[in-house]
């Protein structure tokens, strides 16, 4: 009877450890809202750094990025590290977008050169190494029957990588910054480089990988697939033996059941 029985008991321990599995298995939003470019390469380095991440995309476009609780604070500093998720600019299009209304000269001018600096920003943030950029441009409204005009400017704020030497293309910087605004010339130019913190979390924390659900270390990985290919290997054998034995037991019956029919019969 307890033969009988283990096989259902061993059915039902499997659902409990696949609910099990499943509760723990649950996932939680990271970041929202975000584009293909932008979702790519940040799933990419969280699954260079061990952490299992999936993509959703909602109705609107849109990628949502999923991970499991316990990755959530390890994850929000690797990406701040990485310059992640960038800072999202505005085009001209977006800026002078025809709203109905009808704007001042002044409030023509703020919104003007607040395009053309999210513009510059969004160019600089592309060149390698760049985590964030910020451009602060200064186009003053100078009298024209004014003598000495005040010159305008331009100061330029770049976030970068360790190991991104961007002191070289100071340079090309300023040279593009300065070409892309009217009135702003190469000396009127300033570049403020900042140097991000080193990248600790990822050293300090050992890379994962995931067996049958489980989180592990991948210098334990062929310990843990051996344990797991012996706990298979004496699951098996035990529901061999249990089969065996009931068809044993089975039989045995039978021949007792046989015996007393003949007993009848005589």
């Amino acid at each position: 009877m307890t033969c009988l029985q283990s096989p259902r008991r061993l059915r039902r321990l499997a659902a409990v450890f696949a609910l099990l599995l499943v509760l723990t298995g649950c996932k939680t939003d990271l970041y929202a809202g975000l584009g293909e470019r932008d979702a790519n390469e940040m799933a990419a380095i969280l699954l260079d750094s061990g952490i299992d991440v999936d993509r959703e995309i909602a109705k609107d476009g849109t990628i949502t990025l999923l991970i499991e609780k316990d990755d959530f604070a390890r994850s929000v500093h690797l990406l701040m590290q990485a310059g992640y998720p960038r800072e999202p600019f505005m085009d001209m299009g977006q800026v002078f977008g025809r709203d109905g209304l009808i704007s001042s000269p002044a409030e023509e001018r703020a919104r003007f050169i607040f395009a053309l600096s999210q513009e510059l920003s969004d160019t600089l943030s592309r060149i390698d190494g760049v985590l964030s950029a910020r451009v602060h441009i200064v186009l003053p409204d100078n009298n024209p029957f004014r003598k000495a005009a005040t010159p305008s400017s331009a100061s330029v704020f770049i976030r970068h990588l360790a190991n991104a030497d961007l002191g070289l293309l100071v340079p090309e910087i300023k040279t593009l910054v300065a070409n892309g605004i009217e009135g702003v010339v190469y000396d009127s130019v300033s570049v403020a480089l900042f140097q991000a913190r080193s990248d600790t979390v990822r050293s300090e924390m050992p890379r994962l990988t995931t067996l049958a659900g489980i989180r592990i270390d991948p210098a334990s990985y062929g310990i843990a697939v051996a344990l797991l290919a012996g706990l298979a290997i004496l699951a098996v054998t035990f529901a061999a033996a249990c089969l065996i034995l009931f068809l044993i037991l089975r039989r045995h019956q039978g021949e007792i059941h046989l015996l007393e029919e003949l007993r009848q019969l005589r």
